[in-house]
C-alpha cells in the first residue's frame, strides 16, 4: 500500500459551517458560481452608476453620530462638494457616510451610495439619490475608486484604514491618476502621520510619497486643494446620455 510522503496533501478540510469563499479552494461548482456572482456585482456596479457623472468619494467611520464635529464637518463637505458641481460618493451607511450624503443631499447635490451587505452597523442612509449594494469589500472599493476625482479620508477604523492605503498605494503605483487625497483631523491622524514619516525614515517608501496626501483640519484648505487639481486638469461637461444595458440616468 502507498504512503503518501508527508509533504503531498491529503485532502481538504471542510468546514463545519457554511463556506466562506477565502478559506481555501472550494469545489469547481462553488467557485464557478463565485466568480459568477462576483461579475454580476460589477455589471450591476457599472450600470448604476454609469451616469453618475464625476465624483469626489468620501470615506470615514459609520458609528460617529449626528452631534459629533466630525459628522457635522463630513456634512461641511458634502455641501461643498455640490457646490462644485460634483457627485458626493460615499459607501452610503450611516456615520460619516451619512453625514456626506446628507450635506449634498439638502444643497441640490448630486448623493450616491455603495453599500456593503455586513450583519451589523452598516444600513443604507436616508440621504442618497441612488444607490448599489455589494457583498464583497473588494466590488465595492473598485466603485468608491472608479467614478472619482478626489477622496476625502474622515476619521475611521479598519474600514476605512483600509480604502486610505488601496487608495494611497493606487496612486503611487500609477494605476490610477495622481488624484487629490485629503487626511482629514490633524489630531485623530497624528500618530498615523507619525508612522508614515517612519516608513519614509526606513525606506519602505519615498520621499515624494508624502505628497500624495493633503493633511488638514481646514475645509477651506481642503477644498481648494481639490479644486485646483480639478480645475488644472479638467473640465466638467455634459455626459452624452445614451442607453447601455437598459440603465437608469
Amino acid at each position: 500500500m502507498h504512503t503518501p510522503h508527508p509533504s503531498q496533501p491529503q485532502g481538504r478540510l471542510i468546514p463545519a459551517a457554511h463556506p466562506v469563499y477565502l478559506e481555501g479552494p472550494k469545489s469547481r461548482g462553488y467557485e464557478l458560481l463565485f466568480a459568477w456572482r462576483v461579475f454580476k456585482q460589477f455589471i450591476k456596479g457599472f450600470r448604476t452608476l454609469h451616469f453618475a457623472g464625476p465624483c469626489i468619494t468620501v470615506f470615514g467611520s459609520a458609528r460617529f453620530t449626528e452631534e459629533h464635529p466630525y459628522y457635522q464637518q463630513a456634512r461641511e463637505f458634502g455641501k461643498r462638494i455640490a457646490a462644485l458641481g460634483m457627485t458626493t460618493l460615499t459607501g452610503g451607511g450611516p456615520g460619516i457616510m451619512e453625514a456626506a450624503n446628507r450635506g449634498a443631499f439638502e444643497n441640490n447635490g448630486q448623493s450616491v451610495g455603495c453599500n456593503i451587505v455586513l450583519p451589523f452597523e452598516q444600513k443604507e442612509n436616508p440621504y442618497l439619490h441612488y444607490s448599489v449594494t455589494f457583498e464583497h469589500f473588494f466590488v465595492r472599493k473598485v466603485l468608491l475608486v472608479k467614478y472619482s476625482y478626489a477622496f476625502i479620508i474622515m476619521p475611521g477604523g479598519y474600514g476605512t484604514m483600509d480604502e486610505l492605503f488601496e487608495t494611497l498605494t493606487l496612486v503611487q503605483t500609477n494605476t490610477i491618476s495622481q488624484f487629490p487625497i485629503v487626511l482629514f483631523g490633524t489630531k485623530y491622524y497624528q500618530p498615523l502621520m507619525d508612522a508614515i514619516h517612519d516608513m519614509e525614515k526606513q525606506g519602505t517608501i519615498s520621499p515624494e510619497d508624502l505628497s500624495l496626501v493633503k493633511f488638514t483640519d481646514d475645509i477651506d484648505e481642503a477644498m481648494q486643494f481639490i479644486s485646483t487639481y480639478i480645475s488644472k486638469h479638467y473640465t466638467i461637461k455634459p455626459r452624452k446620455r445614451h442607453w447601455w444595458l437598459l440603465e437608469k440616468r
